[in-house]
């Protein structure tokens, strides 16, 4: 009697093997786990090299630049897949049935699903390599342009320009926006365990009054980046309104609140200072999260201050 191969359920594959699977392709893809073992490999690799030498000065830059040329590779690829799926559409709108018309129609069927699976697996590495990194140096990889979609290790990215494209543009439509946005800023020097606790507890009960939230913030470092962090766990959508120095100067990180506020936020969180005793006398209230807690009580927006446990 032949033995009985027990295959998994469509329900038990992943995205990346169940469309791997569809492809007519006799050669094997990499096990995503073996994608995974290779974003992890490649960051370790990357940081033993680095740390204590000179380079460890600028680790941050070179760990995000290797992040970033998968996520390029990526967004490269995608755009192969799309153009595919345009030939595509072309093609079967003038089929006439013709047998080189199918063969056609076919070959770019299988390019786009090719495409797409390799970036999938991209992905798989980058997004391996970002966890690698924030799990080594505590910091957040976000990408210098462009948008990330989610996965179970990241979750998804959208510029806020973008995200006020799209509003603008469903609004025109009369449809729903989608996702009800919470916005956060915090001080840089906000990234203390009491900071932390706190953030995290903010967020968790913003979640809990808007499960379908979105977090705006502008990926500043201390505050904001723990709360990508909590993004990325929770899965919950970021939406980053990166300060444009270059277009706006000094007036940058003011311009990132009017986008967020733009885009009609049901509710903003600020922490203007560490709440850890010694640093906040070491440093003042950041600014930015002060004048976005200014602009949304401006405008009739639910604002709360994040505040230490002992404060009611």
């Amino acid at each position: 009697m032949q033995p009985i191969l027990h295959l998994p359920s469509a329900d038990a594959l992943t995205r990346f093997e169940s469309l791997a699977l569809q492809l007519d392709d006799p050669r094997p893809y990499p096990p995503e786990d073996a994608l995974q073992q290779v974003g992890h490999a490649l960051m370790t690799e990357l940081l033993d090299l680095v740390i204590e030498t000179p380079l460890e000065d600028f680790a941050a830059v070179i760990c995000e630049a290797l992040i970033g040329a998968f996520h390029s590779a990526a967004q490269r690829i995608e755009r192969d897949a799309d153009k595919a799926r345009d030939s595509l559409n072309v093609l079967v709108r003038d089929f006439d049935g013709s047998e080189i018309l199918d063969v056609e129609i076919q070959d770019a069927t299988r390019l786009a699903r090719a495409a797409d699976v390799a970036t999938l697996a991209l992905e798989l590495v980058r997004d391996a390599a970002s966890a690698s990194y924030t799990t080594a140096t505590g910091d957040v990889w976000t990408p210098w342009k462009g948008a990330i979609r989610g996965s179970r290790v990241t979750a998804a990215q959208i510029e806020a320009r973008e995200a006020l494209r799209i509003r603008k543009a469903a609004k025109h439509a009369a449809a729903d926006p989608g996702a009800t946005v919470v916005a956060f800023r915090a001080s840089p020097q906000a990234n203390a365990v009491e900071d932390a606790n706190r953030i995290f507890d903010a967020l968790n009960w913003a979640h809990a009054q808007w499960p379908d939230m979105a977090l705006a913030t502008s990926g500043a470092k201390g505050g904001e980046k723990l709360a990508i962090r909590w993004a990325q766990q929770k899965r919950v959508t970021l939406v980053l309104a990166k300060p444009d120095f270059d277009r706006d100067g000094r007036a940058a990180p003011f311009r990132a609140n009017d986008e967020m506020l733009a885009l009609e936020p049901v509710c903003v969180l600020t922490l203007a200072n560490s709440l850890n005793s010694d640093r906040a006398q070491a440093g003042k209230p950041f600014g930015p999260a002060l004048n976005l807690a200014q602009k949304a009580q401006d405008k009739g927006v639910l604002h709360y201050p994040v505040r230490a446990r002992d404060h009611r």
